[in-house]
C-alpha cells in the first residue's frame, strides 16, 4: 500500500520561511519524479515544483521561482519543499505526488499517487 504523508505546514508571516517534507513508502521512491502542488481556497490545484527521480532536473513555477527550492533524498525516501519569502498568495494546501512522467516545462504530469495535504498560511 502506497502511502505519502506531507509534513512541515504552518502559520508564518510574511517574508518568513517553512520546510515541507513528504516521506512515501510502498513504492520504489527512485523510480517516480517527485512534486509538489497547491490549492487555494476557490482556486484550482497548481504545481508549484517537481524533480526528477535522480535530482538532476527542477521545474518551478514562475509564481515561486527564486523563492523556493525542491530537493529529495532518495536514501530516505523523502522530498523537500524549502519556501523562503513567503508572501500572502503563497497560502494554500500543498501537497505532495509521485509521477511517472516529468516535463522540463511542465513539472510533474498525471501524478499516480498524492498525499493528503499540509496547509500553509502566510499572514500579513
Amino acid at each position: 500500500q502506497v502511502q505519502v504523508v506531507e509534513s512541515g505546514g504552518g502559520l508564518v508571516q510574511a517574508g518568513g520561511s517553512l520546510r515541507l517534507s513528504c516521506t512515501a513508502s510502498g513504492l520504489t521512491f527512485d523510480d517516480y519524479h517527485m512534486g509538489w502542488f497547491r490549492q487555494a481556497p476557490g482556486k484550482e490545484r497548481e504545481g508549484v515544483s517537481c524533480i526528477n527521480w535522480r535530482g538532476s532536473s527542477t521545474y518551478y513555477a514562475d509564481s515561486v521561482k527564486g523563492r523556493f527550492t525542491i530537493s529529495r533524498d532518495n536514501a530516505k525516501n523523502t522530498l523537500y519543499l524549502q519556501m523562503n519569502s513567503l508572501k500572502v498568495e503563497d497560502t494554500a494546501m500543498y501537497y505532495c505526488a509521485a509521477a511517472r512522467t516529468f516535463h522540463y516545462a511542465l513539472g510533474c504530469e498525471q501524478p499516480n499517487y498524492w498525499g493528503q495535504g499540509t496547509q500553509v498560511t502566510v499572514s500579513s
